[in-house]
């Protein structure tokens, strides 16, 4: 056991990857600068809400993938809406879930993108209520 307790009590000194600390969400605002060097890691980053964070900044990391755009918009509180859905709708998928999952999106907006792939434009005709059947044909 001593070994072990002496194992354990030298880990607590060294240095904690970005990786670590997102598996272990043990984030302090000094980790926000290398959150900002991926879309992932800036959106998780957000997530844990650290006070003083940087949303703006964040968020426009964040969203340079489509995926993390429609997540910032899902689950950040103070996302910018707008901004998240020009992002996330570069690609179709992300687009017709996006007009799916987020309150206040801009249906013909993401429709507009979504259709861009017949089996998005399928998907947005067949599940989203205020569909324009004929511009998804």
């Amino acid at each position: 056991m001593g070994v072990l307790n002496n194992l354990l009590e030298d880990s607590k000194t060294i240095p904690q990857t970005f990786d670590y600390k997102l598996d272990n969400v043990i984030f302090t605002l000094e980790d926000q600068q290398e959150a900002l060097t991926n879309p992932e890691w800036s959106f998780w980053f957000a997530k844990a809400n650290i006070p003083g964070s940087d949303i703006k900044a964040l968020q426009a990391k964040a969203c340079e993938d489509p995926y993390y755009a429609y997540n910032f918009a899902k689950y950040i509180s103070g996302a910018d809406i707008k901004y998240c859905q020009e992002h996330a709708c570069k690609e179709p998928r992300w687009a017709y879930i996006f007009a799916i999952d987020i309150p206040g999106a801009d249906i013909k907006y993401c429709q507009e993108h979504a259709c861009k792939k017949p089996n998005w434009a399928h998907m947005f005709a067949s599940h989203i209520p205020d569909a324009d059947m004929g511009y998804c044909r």
